[in-house]
């Protein structure tokens, strides 16, 4: 009975996440084909002429969504066990899709975030946390050191879910506190990726330190 709960379980998160996936892929195409006067951007006319704003605005908007699958197979058993050459592939595609496109943009994007320099510092942390977990997970790899590589791959994903989870929790905050559109954005900036990595930090100390 608690296997089957289990497996439930584990499926139904699996199908929620894929339906989140899938949502922002819809938040990306709206910017396709190139658009610059549409949904986030109709709040940032003042930086979207800018060259570097607006490429590293277009390459984090398409590129995002190119790590959101790894959490399909980077982190099952089954598929590490059965299909090596996949998730091996397909978290190197990751890893360089945060190392060199997503995340170095997401920097330029959190200096330039609305709500002032509180929120600017939160996304601007997440970047600098997010390259370095993932550029740490590959250094791991590399020495096969797969434990170490694991909990660095989950701290990794938890700022992935970012995209995913700063969504949810200004849904939360204006249906239940209604802000002010730019306190939204301080608390986002902060509650999107901290919250993630508290509860994988307890995780990988529930389930991977104290086995070790």
């Amino acid at each position: 009975m608690k296997k089957y709960f289990f497996a439930l379980s584990y499926s139904f998160l699996l199908l929620l996440y894929a339906y989140f996936c899938y949502l922002m892929v819809e938040i990306s195409l709206q910017y396709i084909p190139y658009h610059t006067d549409i949904a986030f951007l109709r709040i940032k006319q003042d930086y979207i002429h800018w060259d570097f704003y607006r490429l590293s605005f277009f390459i984090h908007a398409y590129c995002a969504v190119l790590v959101l699958p790894a959490g399909f197979t980077q982190f099952s058993g089954y598929i590490r066990q059965h299909y090596p050459l996949l998730h091996r592939w397909n978290g190197w595609l990751y890893a360089v899709a945060i190392l060199v496109l997503v995340a170095p943009s997401g920097l330029v994007l959190g200096i330039f975030a609305n709500g002032g320099w509180s929120s600017q510092l939160g996304f601007c942390l997440l970047a600098v946390f997010w390259l370095y977990f993932t550029w740490k997970a590959i250094k791991l790899i590399r020495k096969k050191e797969f434990r170490a590589h694991q909990r660095f791959m989950l701290r990794s994903f938890a700022l992935t879910l970012s995209a995913i989870t700063l969504r949810i929790w200004k849904v939360v905050l204006v249906t239940f506190f209604q802000p002010k559109p730019m306190d939204v954005y301080r608390w986002v900036a902060w509650l999107g990726w901290v919250v993630n990595l508290i509860i994988i930090e307890f995780i990988i100390y529930k389930y991977y330190q104290k086995r070790e």
